[in-house]
């Protein structure tokens, strides 16, 4: 795509893979870093696929625990709803060209959903392209205020996870943040490993043909409200 190769999308790629250079940066900003970082964290949502894993550690490294886990989870709040508002003005036939056609043919029943447990179970799944299933969310029926509401809960565990390996690592805590580490991949493990059996398990449970519906309405239609 011609838009990944402007030069302010290279800039904030190379913002995010290099996380020394994030941290000078955000380092510099004195005051103002929180906000700063709050910004790169919504940002790193929207212009997905950006890695967000290296933003999340090191708002624990910077900030501490709460703060740094604060400071993240508001950032992946706005920028997972940005993503969803982005998704629902360019409707079904825009959204489906940006994402790939694994990632539609398994994850497109969520174009039908309405349900705020489907949205926290897979918000809370390792392994799913989340930023990617903000956009599909925004074609789906469901309201912006709910979307909102649990997607944020479901990244809060993750979150909370890598802004405490962040603040132990700063504090030279080495073996505590190991042991969060091993703690975490022991819970994430099996749901990362059976990811694909709950989501076929999730698009059972869903009717295909009122998907492809829905995606043929949005499609001709005009994108609605976010209410």
């Amino acid at each position: 795509m011609v838009w990944s190769r402007h030069p302010a999308y290279l800039f904030l790629l190379h913002l995010y893979q290099d996380k020394h250079y994030l941290r000078q940066m955000l380092q510099e900003w004195g005051i103002l870093a929180p906000v700063v970082f709050v910004m790169i964290q919504a940002l790193q949502v929207v212009i997905s696929p950006v890695p967000g894993e290296a933003t999340g550690f090191l708002g624990g490294y910077l900030f501490g625990l709460w703060l740094g886990f604060i400071y993240s989870s508001l950032g992946l709040t706005l920028g997972s709803s940005g993503a969803f508002a982005v998704g629902r003005w360019l409707g079904a036939h825009y959204v489906k060209n940006l994402v790939s056609k694994e990632t539609w043919n398994r994850l497109g029943f969520i174009v039908e959903a309405e349900g705020a447990i489907l949205c926290f179970i897979i918000y809370l799944i390792p392994g799913l392209p989340k930023d990617v299933v903000c956009y599909l969310f925004g074609i789906s029926p469901m309201p912006f205020w709910v979307f909102a509401l649990v997607s944020g809960l479901g990244r809060l565990p993750g979150t909370w996870v890598l802004s405490a390996q962040g603040a132990r690592t700063a504090s030279g805590l080495y073996w505590q943040a190991a042991l969060i580490t091993a703690i975490a991949v022991a819970v994430a493990l099996p749901l990362y490993y059976y990811r694909h059996r709950m989501m076929d398990w999730l698009r059972g449970r869903r009717h295909p043909s009122r998907a492809r519906g829905l995606t043929e309405r949005l499609d001709r239609n005009k994108p609605g409200s976010l209410e």
